[in-house]
């Protein structure tokens, strides 16, 4: 016990200061490593993405006990959330909402019988050793109106049986989430509904970003890009 105390006496500041450090990172906010591209191209292998835990509740620290609902995730919303159909921690985009009726038909949302917007974007492109421009992949870009939100989609150039669902209604107390890679997310696809107390956090900013394919040196166009 002595030791302890000694211990306490000539360390407290440093014990507190990751204490509290701790508390904010379970209860107020938290970075996620993203390892997949299943959020691509919104997100991309490699960013580390600020989460803000009281976008949608004030919740006891180390736990998932809700003590203030403050929100619920809206349409277009980028979420975490700690899937036990999945076991593993998630990042997906919010597109139905609880009672929504939601289908999809190679790759057109209806949400409600009414159809999204699509508009296709120019190929990407990027730049060779030599300099010269290429197509960097042949993916499809479209951009999405998904309710106020407006933002990328990915598709691949091959029909991946994964492009269509009938329409289902989400439960309550629930959301249907998909990732913004259409043909390579493991979404409500394949997981089902989401359920409100799963959701961690919305994600809004990537705080830094690391090229793995690149001897993981920082990408520093992507520090602080907005999602």
């Amino acid at each position: 016990m002595a030791k302890v105390l000694q211990l306490w006496r000539g360390n407290r500041g440093v014990i507190v200061f990751i204490s509290l450090m701790f508390v904010f990172r379970s209860a107020v906010a938290d970075w996620n490593d993203v390892p997949t591209g299943s959020m691509q191209p919104t997100i991309q292998i490699g960013d580390r993405i600020l989460v803000n835990k009281m976008a949608y509740d004030l919740r006891i620290p180390f736990t998932t006990t809700s003590l203030i609902k403050r929100a619920d995730p809206a349409r277009g919303d980028i979420v975490i959330f700690a899937s036990k159909a999945a076991d593993n921690r998630l990042v997906k985009r919010v597109v139905g909402l609880p009672g929504d009726v939601v289908a999809m038909r190679h790759n057109v949302l209806t949400i409600n019988g009414e159809q999204l917007v699509y508009s296709e974007y120019p190929a990407p492109v990027h730049s060779s050793a030599e300099g010269a421009a290429e197509i960097a992949d042949s993916s499809l870009l479209l951009s999405e109106q998904l309710g106020t939100v407006t933002h990328t989609v990915k598709l691949a150039p091959f029909a991946s049986g994964h492009d269509s669902f009938n329409a289902v209604k989400v439960p309550a107390g629930h959301y249907l989430v998909l990732g913004d890679n259409r043909d390579n997310s493991a979404d409500s696809r394949v997981i089902g509904f989401v359920p409100r107390d799963e959701i961690v956090g919305r994600a809004g900013k990537v705080l830094f970003s690391l090229d793995y394919d690149n001897y993981y040196l920082p990408r520093s166009e992507r520090f602080l890009a907005a999602l």
